[in-house]
This record gives structure tokens, C-alpha cells and sequence, in this order.
């Protein structure tokens, strides 16, 4: 049985809304009594030089503290409702080396953290600890040499996909599994009661809600969900085994762009999923809202599809109703200024709609390059999904919209008359903008939007200098989208090595001090798992057309990579590359039948399961592959490698 998600934290539960007994008897989910400590003492057991304290809490007003020296402790036992796995995470802050975070079932250790030295509140994660009905789980924080501090007790559930990476390179094993926890760490349980509403301005929140299928996507300190993260996080939540998550928390962003706000969605929700989260939602003409969200989520939905086969995705109005709007009139409402069939944001902020994701800058943007790109995958999507509606007509129509928006951004939009600049925004007046602009730059070639060729070329080495010297963001959540953007062009060895920069910023402090550490903002973590798997090893599922693609992208220091296992449909694949001269895979899923063995450039001849075959030439977004497409059965392995 599975058991769903639900956050916990101390400023996002009532303490008394469920106790265990309760639980239990419901079989619903497992809930911890008091997760923030704001009732006090109730549910938890505490020891002589321990206590509850209101100096430094995490979230809400109060935590527990444990003075230092042997043996204190708080803790309390949870008797379990059900079946299953669970993750159980607290937020944590010492004053010396040597304090313990622990889960102990029916009296024996389930998991040990032994904490450093850190005085900022950081997240500590105990993974997938298997529990029978009526298992006694008790969570434990244990003294050290320097003080303790503990608040937000969170409890997810187990992980129902466990895809897993090996490795010539040890540290992408490493990078893999550190972020595989961690993301796994941030889904909520569905049912279970908590907090609407929270945020800096009211840690205490503003009443209860009963949370649905949901994970974090946006600040730690908020409960709450944001539709530019989620959506880039997407694709890490599927690999994670979050397909129900996705859909639901999507659906609810679709269900938010009705026509009183102008079929743009909100900007963030509630882990209920229904109510719009209160510091980004005034009114319906006083909200947060960006331009590029509303046709990311399009394009997100797609991939969702593609990698699921879920047939909702097509065949529930509220995504399809979604679709149609966010690439019809939604454009043509927001088409005011410049009338150049490009979606508009007005100049005045992001709660009067803003045409970037850049909220750094005080440029008076009308249109942007993000925006622009995120227009032009979304016209791509919804042909795509036609298509697979058998809206042959629809899907023409739109295929076309892509390639004439895409020529008339490479001909006109990027191009400043007389000069060789690379055009990124347009202001409320038309003034074009060149220079380095982060999102409105980087999400150009990240979208594929630019002609393949010597101007994308050297747009990306523009990009990559930019965000290696003085333009970079300071904020890590920025920096997760160039292992995308420069994957995206096979420029391998730049996208790892931004991948494994975003990795080892993860222990310095995040920009914003209520985040507390860069690997505690969940983008991180989500979005190293896709850029593992779709970007090294370029996994790239069709469900619906039964095909799985894959290409190594691997860079010169990964010998060799194996990911086993990955989510796909109604089952796994399992791939490895050895350099990128050889492909091996294993097909564990029923509704799959082909693999399309891809490689970079042209190559005369593959060996196909040992077989001498002749190279099939295929340009895709203008660059030439060499592939094979095999057929693999359920359970079945197939090789392709490069042979001259």
C-alpha cells in the first residue's frame, strides 16, 4: 500500500488536529503529534537540560532545545496507521559537533544522523523507513558537545521509485544519491491536516487545510507551491516516482487561469492544492504573475505526458481547456503593445504581470526572451498533444505557430538593426535590450529557440562567461537551469561542470537567510536528478508512441554511467553509456517497444546487438544524429554502439 504525503512542520500543523491513536484506527497517514513544538510539550518525552524555547525557532514561534553534554534527549513515539515507507526530516541547528537525529521502530535503530557543528538551521533527512501496521516508530534528538536545536519534524513517504546510478566517477554516484534523498525528503502525505498560509509576514499561518498529493516547489519557509519551480522540477519529481503529485499539483495551476485573471495561472497554491497562497494573491487583478509560467506549465504537461502515457493529460477538459487558452487568448489578450503575436508582460512589476522570470532587474519589460521561448515550446506542445488526439488539423495549425514564431525571432525579434547585438527583452516603449539579461538570456538557447548554427554557438559561450564572472545570479535556484540549457546542445562538459557547481554550493548559505542552506532549497535537488538522467544520459521517453530515446552526453571524466530502473510508463528502463560510442538497454516496461539508440554527428555504420548495421541520419532542432531504432521487448537488453 501507498502512503501519501503531507508536510508537517511546525508552522504548518495544528498540533492536535490528529493524534496517533487516530491514525491508526483510520489507517490514514502517519502523523507526528506537535511537529513544531508550538503546544509546548504535548506528544514529545523530554529529559533533565531540555526543553521547549522561543530564542530560535525555525518556523512559527517556538523549538526544543538540548543543552550540551551526554545523554538528553527529546522524543516521541508514533504508533504506525499503515503499512509503508517513510521519510522523516527535521530542521536543525547546533552549537558544537556530536548531537544525534534518530528513528528508532519497534526499539531497534531505523537511521542515525550524527550532526556537525552548524549554527544555521539545516534539514536532516532519515530515507524510507519500512514500518508494519502498528510499528512503533519513535523519532529522537539526542545531546552533543555544543547545544541543540530542533523544530519542523516533517514525515513523507517512502519513495515509490528507486532509480540508481553506478558509476567510473564516484562523485556523480554521489551527487545522484545525495539529491535522490533529498528531494524524496519534500513530498507531503495526502490527507494528512496543516497550516494555509505561511509565510515570513505570518509564520503561524492563517488556518488549516487538509493537503493533497503535493511536494515543495519554492521557499522552505512557505506552504506553499510555485509554478515556475514546480515546473522546472517536474521532470526530477516523475523520476522520483511523483507522477500523481505532478498531475494533481498542474491540474490545480490549469484550474487557476480562468478568464476573470486573464488566463494567466496564479503564481503559487497551498499544499491543499485549492487555495491560492496568500502573500502572492491579493485579488484577481492584484497577483503575482510572469509570462513564461503560463506556457511553461504547457509545455510541462507534455513532458509529464510523454514520460507517464497518462491519458489525462489529454483527455481531462481542465488541462485541455488549459492549453487551448494558454496559447490562444491568452496571447492575444496580452498582445497589446508591440502586436507582434508575442505574449506581453506590462512593465509594473510581478503583480501587475511580468514578462520575465528575471525579478532582479528594474527594466520596464513588455517582452523577454524567456518568455518568447517559453511561447515557442508551448506552441510546440500542444501540436505534439493534438497529434495524440487525433487533431491532426489542430496539430498542424500549431506546429506551424513554432516555426513561424521561431523565424521571426532569429530574422526579426533578436536581431538590434544595424548592429550584430543578440536582442534578450523589448521595454513598454520598444526599446530592444542586448546584454546579459539571466533568465531572459539563458532560456533562449535553453528553449531551443535560436537557429542551430555560429550565432547559438556563440550566444552560449556569451552565456556561460556571463554567469562565470560578474553576471552570475547569487541566488542557486537560478543557476539549476544551465546544466538544462547547455545540455540541450551537447555542450557536455559546461553542463556538468555547472551541475557539479550547483552541487557543491550546497552547504554554503542560501541568499535568502529564512532559506538557510543552498541544497535546502528543493530545486536543487529535484533538478540534479533530471539533469542525471535526461542530461547525461539523455533519456528522453515517448510513451504514447511506445519509444524511449536515449544519447550519451557524457563528459570526458565519466568513463562510464548506468542508471537502472527509471520510471517510465508502466514500468523501468535501465541504460548505460561507455563514452559516447556505446549505449546498453534494458527495457522493463510493457507498454514500451522501441529504443532509438542516438549519437552525435554522422556515422556510416552501428553494430546493433552485434549485428553490423547501417547509421539512419536524423536532424533534430538542426543538428544531425546518427540513430537506430531497435526493437526491445519487455524485458528484453539490446547494445548499439558507433562502428565506423
Amino acid at each position: 500500500m501507498r502512503v501519501l504525503s503531507v508536510l508537517l512542520g511546525s508552522s504548518l500543523l495544528a498540533a492536535a488536529a490528529l493524534t496517533p491513536a487516530h491514525a491508526a484506527a483510520g489507517g490514514g497517514p502517519l502523523v507526528v503529534v506537535n511537529p513544531g513544538f508550538e503546544k509546548g510539550a504535548e506528544g514529545w518525552t523530554f529529559t533533565d537540560g531540555t526543553g521547549v524555547a522561543t530564542n530560535n525557532p525555525h518556523g512559527g514561534a517556538k523549538l526544543i532545545y538540548l543543552d550540551a553534554g551526554a545523554g538528553r534527549s527529546v522524543s516521541q513515539v508514533i504508533t504506525s496507521p499503515a503499512a509503508g515507507r517513510y521519510t522523516i526530516s527535521a530542521w536543525i541547528a547546533t552549537g558544537g559537533p556530536g548531537g544525534t537525529f534518530a528513528v528508532r521502530r519497534n526499539g531497534a535503530d531505523a537511521g542515525t544522523v550524527t550532526l556537525p557543528a552548524r549554527s544555521t538551521y539545516s534539514r536532516y533527512t532519515i530515507s524510507n523507513v519500512e514500518l508494519a501496521e502498528g510499528d512503533r516508530l519513535e523519532i529522537v534528538f539526542g545531546s552533543g558537545s555544543g547545544w541543540v536545536n530542533a523544530d519542523d519534524v516533517m514525515v513523507s513517504p517512502g519513495a515509490t521509485a528507486d532509480p540508481r546510478v553506478t558509476s567510473s566517477n564516484p562523485k556523480v554516484v554521489e551527487l545522484f544519491a545525495w539529491s535522490k534523498a533529498k528531494a524524496g525528503s519534500w513530498v507531503h502525505q495526502d490527507g494528512a491536516p496543516g497550516l494555509l498560509d505561511v509565510d515570513e509576514r505570518q509564520p503561524g499561518g492563517t488556518g488549516e487545510g487538509t493537503y493533497a498529493p503535493s511536494y515543495w516547489a519554492g521557499y522552505a519557509h512557505r506552504s506553499g507551491y510555485y509554478s515556475r519551480d514546480f515546473a522546472h522540477q517536474l521532470a526530477g519529481a516523475h523520476i522520483l516516482g511523483l507522477a500523481d503529485e505532478n498531475r494533481n499539483m498542474l491540474r490545480s495551476f490549469a484550474v487557476s487561469a480562468t478568464e476573470e485573471h486573464k488566463f494567466y495561472p496564479v503564481w503559487a497554491l497551498n499544499f491543499d492544492a485549492k487555495t491560492y497562497l496568500d502573500i502572492d494573491y491579493r485579488s484577481p487583478t492584484n497577483f503575482v504573475r510572469e509570462v513564461p509560467a503560463t506556457f511553461e506549465l504547457v509545455e510541462k504537461a507534455n513532458q509529464a505526458y510523454r514520460w507517464s502515457g497518462d491519458r489525462s493529460y489529454l483527455d481531462d477538459p481542465v488541462f485541455w481547456d488549459y492549453y487551448r487558452h494558454a496559447t490562444g487568448e491568452f496571447v492575444t489578450l496580452h498582445d497589446g503593445r508591440l502586436a507582434n503575436g508575442v505574449a506581453e508582460g506590462t512593465g509594473k512589476g510581478i503583480f501587475q504581470g511580468a514578462a520575465s522570470y528575471n525579478e532582479a532587474g528594474d527594466e520596464p519589460l513588455a517582452e523577454a526572451g524567456d518568455s518568447i521561448g517559453a511561447q515557442y515550446q508551448a506552441y510546440r506542445a500542444l501540436a505534439d498533444l493534438a497529434f495524440d488526439k487525433d487533431d491532426v488539423k489542430l496539430s498542424r495549425a500549431y506546429a506551424k505557430k513554432a516555426e513561424d514564431l521561431k523565424r521571426y525571432f532569429n530574422d526579426t525579434w533578436s536581431v538590434k538593426p544595424g548592429t550584430g547585438e543578440f536582442v534578450r527583452a523589448y521595454t513598454v516603449d520598444g526599446t530592444p535590450l542586448t546584454g546579459f539579461g539571466n533568465e531572459n538570456s539563458w532560456f533562449m538557447p535553453m528553449k531551443g529557440i535560436i537557429d542551430a548554427g555560429p550565432r547559438n554557438d556563440a550566444y552560449l559561450d556569451f552565456v556561460d562567461a556571463e554567469a562565470s564572472g560578474a553576471g552570475k545570479p547569487s541566488n542557486i535556484e537560478a543557476i539549476t537551469y544551465l546544466p538544462d540549457t547547455f545540455f540541450r546542445h551537447n555542450r557536455n562538459e559546461t553542463a556538468w561542470k555547472w551541475m557539479q557547481y550547483v552541487y557543491d554550493q550546497r552547504e554554503n548559505k542560501h541568499v535568502s537567510r529564512r532559506q538557510g542552506l543552498n541544497g535546502d532549497y528543493p530545486e536543487v535537488s529535484f533538478t540534479l536528478v533530471s539533469q542525471t538522467v535526461e542530461g547525461l544520459m539523455g533519456i528522453q521517453p515517448d510513451v504514447p508512441r511506445r519509444t524511449v530515446a536515449t544519447l550519451s552526453r557524457l563528459p570526458a571524466d565519466i568513463g562510464w554511467l548506468q542508471v537502472d530502473d527509471v520510471p517510465v510508463g508502466d514500468g523501468t528502463v535501465s541504460v548505460r553509456h561507455d563514452g559516447q560510442t556505446s549505449t546498453t538497454f534494458t527495457n522493463g516496461s510493457d507498454e514500451l517497444r522501441f529504443w532509438e539508440a542516438r549519437f552525435l554527428g554522422e556515422h556510416r555504420w552501428l553494430e546493433v546487438n552485434g549485428h553490423r548495421a547501417a547509421g539512419h541520419p536524423k536532424v533534430i532542432d538542426g543538428v544531425r544524429y546518427t540513430v537506430a531504432v531497435v526493437p526491445v521487448r519487455g524485458g528484453q537488453t539490446a547494445t548499439a554502439k558507433i562502428a565506423g
